[in-house]
């Protein structure tokens, strides 16, 4: 589903003043990642992406060019699994958070 103009401004203002819905987005999009929701998962990364660091200064910060970086979260993109962790990984340093797998049983 395309987001509207509107819409993208509208999440990237409640990601800049609210930590809480920021971290909540970072979280979601790798729970949909690693629940399999991969689409979903890329599109709130992308979102949080533009929101806080920015696809310039995540492409500096990875030596990942900044036009891979768009293809890889664009709706066909299939980043790496090393691409991915290592962009995880910077994100979770720039917002302050380290997420944790657990496992649990399945209902």
């Amino acid at each position: 589903m395309a987001l509207t103009r509107d819409f993208r401004e509208t999440v990237q203002a409640r990601v800049k003043r609210d930590a809480s819905f920021r971290k909540g987005l970072l979280t979601e999009a790798i729970e949909g990642l690693l629940s399999g929701e991969v689409a979903l998962g890329k599109e709130l990364l992308r979102d949080y992406i533009n929101a806080t660091v920015g696809f310039p200064k995540l492409a500096a910060r990875t030596k990942i060019h900044v036009k891979t970086l768009h293809q890889m979260f664009g709706p066909k993109g299939n980043p790496t699994a090393s691409n991915l962790f290592e962009i995880v990984a910077y994100l979770q340093q720039a917002e302050g958070v380290r997420f944790k797998v657990r496992s649990t049983r399945a209902a």
